[in-house]
């Protein structure tokens, strides 16, 4: 499985209020300073999705706020289903998922967000999509902001 990251106080580019934060400052911070840091360790299905981050580059340092792109792909006969897009942030998985979808749309292609804010640190963030045959693709994406 390979090792990303993405996270975690996302606001809508329009508005922006308390219903936006995808963590708060205090979930973001005990979750980098847990003693304990988790790894989900899994051999995905064969022909499992795959997730891609195309936005924000991750090799390079990321600025806020910034677009959010992932990209999925299925192996036919498969699809993508949307609905089983999940996003979990930080050591204690954290479910975001409700409050990402306030703020974009997953299609069976991705996501994409066009403006995120996020806060300074490092950003933990699990992310999995399920395809039509019940396999489970999933991406650790982790970054740090300055």
């Amino acid at each position: 499985m390979n090792k990303i990251i993405i996270t975690l106080m996302i606001f809508a580019s329009s508005a922006v209020s308390a219903q936006s934060f995808l963590v708060s400052p205090e979930e973001a911070h005990e979750s980098n300073n847990a003693l304990i840091q988790i790894s989900p360790r899994s051999t995905p299905a064969i022909g499992a999705p795959l997730i891609q981050v195309i936005i924000p580059k991750l090799s390079s340092v990321v600025v806020s706020p910034t677009p959010i792109e992932l990209k999925f792909q299925s192996v036919a006969p498969s699809n993508v289903k949307p609905e089983s897009f999940r996003a979990l942030y930080g050591t204690f998985q954290i479910d975001i998922t409700k409050k990402l979808l306030s703020v974009t749309k997953v299609t069976e292609t991705g996501l994409n967000l066009q403006e995120a804010a996020l806060p300074k640190g490092r950003h933990k963030i699990f992310i999995s999509i399920e395809d039509s045959l019940g396999r489970t693709g999933s991406q650790v994406i982790e970054f740090e902001v300055n």
